[in-house]
Order: structure tokens, then sequence, then C-alpha cells
């Protein structure tokens, strides 16, 4: 080391003392540089994530996961399978390497569904996979270029080439961009709204557009796409159920209540078309038709296939989409529905996974006599929600990872697997600490107080806001609501020692705002 102050006072005292400042002015120079060069990498590589993977969702307490093997090795196996998922379909290859796409094939490079799994698988990965979060900005990028044109604020269902609105239609398809939506409120409870991007208000004006072009407010179903209205009879009162993303929904409703009529009008739809045309099996049909008057499934081609009636390549991701509603918020609308399709299909094929089919007619006739990844990693999902399934799960769920290695499936299939097993290893998560506000007198932290921040059974919330009608919600740090509802008065007094020790939210809500706060139960 050198030692600056005891350098030797010589004849050339001036020329030392010259060097002596060029190397404090070096040394300084160089330090400032180090640390210019940390903090561009730290941006570089994004954020420190609030949920790195794995994050142990603690989901809804009846509930199941394969116990044949350790929790680390579900945790492994979902991040081997990751890795090989990113090789295979993550692409840079448009011309500007930061703009990222889930390569979808069958003639395309990317259709909007495959954006809105790799937005939201992107996000979960994040803490595992440092490049999580420039990955996500590219997929959003790429998502900027290539907009509907009938409502630019969501995607073309399609990209034929890399070039902008290549796509025969050139309009908007809803399951991609509810999950695109989704992925924006995630990465914004991930990373946070500071950086480049604005999540929140991307995903606000997202979540709007949705509501405005791919809802129809008649009748509360979730349309097609943003390209039928109401001059258009076929198709205008027609739905997917794989659209039927109620968990998503529910976190929506933080930006318009409207939202639960739609979830209430999903459930209420798949009980009909079980009760009225599914009695013993439950099974879905890809498209159901006539929602404003009759319910029931489409026939044959309404839109894409002979099997759009059926039990089939769209509806398969029927138990992945509802189960999560049910380990997360115990939706138990979500939890009949998708137990009866289970309970009929582990009887139907004597529980010997390998006889599944990849589709059922309606009454339960198999159309094929072979399986892939694509139905058997929801029905593992599904078979999460009864403790009386453990054998079961435990067979669909090996038959997923030893028996559908990337090579055998395609982007569709490898996709719904990966989905699949973020949720069997308990690594899936939903929004539930972002503050969203909306047009109107808004509340801040002035307008109360939370305290004391870590109690073993009684704290208080003290509240002083011109606002008619304020409310709160307690849920624990995963979103389960214990109280929901709640009228806020002036002062409060919430007893929580009932309660299991951890980290719970209060949530104090108006028509115009929602603020969230933590606080810890010893």
């Amino acid at each position: 080391m050198l030692i600056l102050d005891k350098l030797p006072i010589v004849p050339n005292q001036k020329s030392l003392l010259t060097i002596k400042t060029l190397i404090i002015i070096f040394m300084k120079t160089a330090i400032l540089f180090i640390a210019f060069l940390f903090i561009s990498v730290f941006k570089i590589v994004g954020q420190s994530p609030n949920y790195p993977f794995p994050h142990h969702t603690v989901y809804n307490g009846n509930h199941i996961k394969p116990t044949n093997y350790t929790p680390a090795e579900l945790d492994n196996q979902t991040k081997s399978f990751y890795d090989e998922w990113k090789g295979a379909y993550l692409k840079n290859d448009c011309g500007n390497t930061s703009e990222y796409y889930v390569f979808s094939g069958n003639g395309a490079k990317n259709v909007s569904e495959a954006q809105g799994y790799g937005m939201m698988i992107a996000v979960y990965f994040a803490g595992y996979d440092n490049n999580a979060k420039i990955y996500f900005d590219g997929l959003y990028q790429f998502y900027k270029k290539h907009r509907s044109g009938i409502n630019n604020k969501l995607m073309d269902w399609q990209q034929l080439t890399c070039t902008d609105k290549a796509s025969a239609d050139d309009d908007a398809a809803s399951d991609g961009d509810i999950d695109i939506a989704f992925s924006l409120l995630l990465a914004h409870e991930q990373w946070g709204s500071g950086g480049a991007i604005n999540y929140l208000a991307e995903a606000k004006i997202f979540i709007n557009a949705i509501m405005k072009d791919e809802i129809n407010q008649n009748t509360w179903t979730v349309k097609l796409g943003d390209w039928t209205n109401a001059s258009d009879t076929k198709y205008f009162y027609g739905t997917r159920p794989s659209d039927f993303i109620t968990d998503h929904f529910k976190s929506f409703t933080l930006l318009d209540n409207n939202w639960n009529n739609v979830t209430e009008t999903c459930y209420s739809l798949i009980e009909k078309i079980q009760l009225d045309y599914s009695t013993t099996p439950g099974l879905i049909p890809d498209f159901i038709i006539d929602a404003n008057t009759t319910p029931k499934p489409a026939g044959a081609n309404y839109l894409e296939a002979v099997t759009d009636g059926s039990y089939s390549y769209n509806s398969c991701r029927v138990p992945l989409r509802i189960t999560t509603d049910y380990l997360i918020n115990g939706e138990i609308k979500a939890k009949a529905a998708v137990n009866k399709l289970n309970t009929w299909l582990f009887s139907a094929v004597k529980g010997d996974v390998s006889t599944i089919s990849n589709g059922y007619e309606l009454n339960g006739k198999a159309l094929y006599n072979w399986n892939d990844a694509t139905f058997i990693g929801p029905f593992a999902v599904g078979a999460m929600l009864d403790v009386t399934n453990q054998p079961w799960l435990n067979s669909l769920y090996k038959e997923l990872v030893t028996n559908n290695d990337l090579a055998k499936g395609n982007y569709y299939s490898n996709t719904l697997k990966l989905l699949s097993m973020i949720v069997i290893s308990g690594n899936y998560w939903v929004p539930v600490n972002h503050t969203l506000n909306v047009n109107g007198e808004k509340l801040s932290n002035e307008n109360f107080k939370i305290y004391p921040n870590s109690t073993a059974g009684i704290f208080y919330i003290d509240f002083s806001h011109t606002v008619k009608e304020a409310s709160f919600r307690l849920t624990d740090i995963n979103g389960k609501v214990l109280q929901d509802n709640i009228p806020l008065q002036n002062h409060n007094t919430i007893n929580i020692s009932s309660h299991e020790a951890g980290i719970y939210l209060i949530s104090i809500i108006t028509n115009n705002t929602i603020i969230t706060k933590k606080i810890v139960k010893e």
C-alpha cells in the first residue's frame, strides 16, 4: 500500500507534491469509475426481485403436492425444464437483440398467447435467472411493436414474420392479452415500477383496454378477441373457457369492480355446461356459444377445428387456469368444477395415467389413444385440490417429468408443462401488494395510521378522510383473504390473535384507491 502522507520532502518537492496530487486524483477517479461500473451492471441485470425463485407460496390449506419427490427436487426439475424451454423458445433474432419473443412455430414466429406465457414465466424465474428482467422488458418491447389494428393497446394475435402487423387478421385474442396484463402486475410486484418501464401504469392501460374491447359487457363474458362486436351474431356471444383466468380477474378488480361480474359469469357458465352437457365427466368444451340465451357447446369447426365442441386443445387448460384460483384464493367454485372432472378421469382410466387421451367428447369418449404434457400437466395441477388424490397426483406428475421431455412436445405442450410445474412446485403467486390508483379523490399515507407494526394479537387503524365509503381487507402474505369489505371507522380495533405468526397485509380501500401495508403477527 502506498502511504501518500509519508512521501519524503526533498529538493524536488514541488514535483513530488504534483505526483502526490495526481495519484490522489487517479485513485478517486478509479473509485468513481468502479462505482459507476457497479451501478451500470446493476441496472443492466435489474433490481433485486422481491419474490426470487424458488418462492414457496403457502397455498390454500386443503391441497396436496407430489410426495414422490422432495420439495427441492420439484424446484430443481422446474428450473431444469425452464432452462431447456428458454433455450428452445425465447428468441431475439428480429433485428433488435433487446427485443424478445416466444417462438410459437406452426407457420408463425409468435402468437400473443405465447408472449403472455413468456412474460409470466420471466417474472416467476427472477432470482434464479439473473437476466429475467431483461427478458421481460424485451418481451414487453416486442409486444409494443406488434399491436392490434382494432385496439392498439392490445397485441396482434399472430406474427408471421418479424415485421409489424404481419398476421392476416391484425387483431387481438383475449387469452394472450389477459396474461400480458397480469404479467405487468407481476412485474410491478417483483421489481417495482420505477425503472425504464412503468409496469403498473402499463398494466392499468392494458386492463382497461381488455375491459373495453375483449369483455362483452352485455353478458360479462370474455370475448374471443377485440374483433367481435354486436353486429357479429355468430361470435359476439361466444366465449372460450380456457380464457376464464379467474385469479387474474381477481387482481384486475383493484382497478374495476366489474371484473367480479366477469368472474361470476365464468363460473356460472362452467357449472351450467357441466350440469347440462357433461353431467358425469364434468368436461368443458373448447368453445361455448349463445352465452346471452342458453349457453351450449359450439358445433364442429365453429372457429378452429372439428373438436370445437369437445374437451380439446383449448379447454385442456381449464384445470390449470381455475385451479390456481382455489390454491391462491380458496375459490370453492373452482374446486367443485375441477374435482368433478378429476374424479371422473381417475375412474375412466382406472388410475392408469398412460391411458389418458389428448381430448374427449363431452360424454367422456376418448378422442385419441395417446397423450402428452398438453393434457397431463393441467390434469396434474387439478389433482392438487383433494387430499384423497395423492397416489393419482404422484402418478400424473411422474408421467409429466419422466415421459414428456422437450423433444417430445412442441411450444404449446412444453409451455403448458412448464406453467404446470411452476404451480405444482409451489412457485405460483399473484400480485397482492401493489397500490392501484384510478381517477378521483385519492387516499394518501397521511390519511391513516396502522399500529403497532408488530403485534401478538391486537392492532389498530386510525382513519381520517372525507370519503363516504372506505373499508379494509386483511390477507396473508400470499393473498388469501381472511377478512374483507370491513367498514372503516375513525378508530378500528382488529384482533388477529387466532392467526398464525407471520406477515399479513392490510389494504385500505375506497372507490378510487387501494393502499396496502404490511404488519407482523408475532
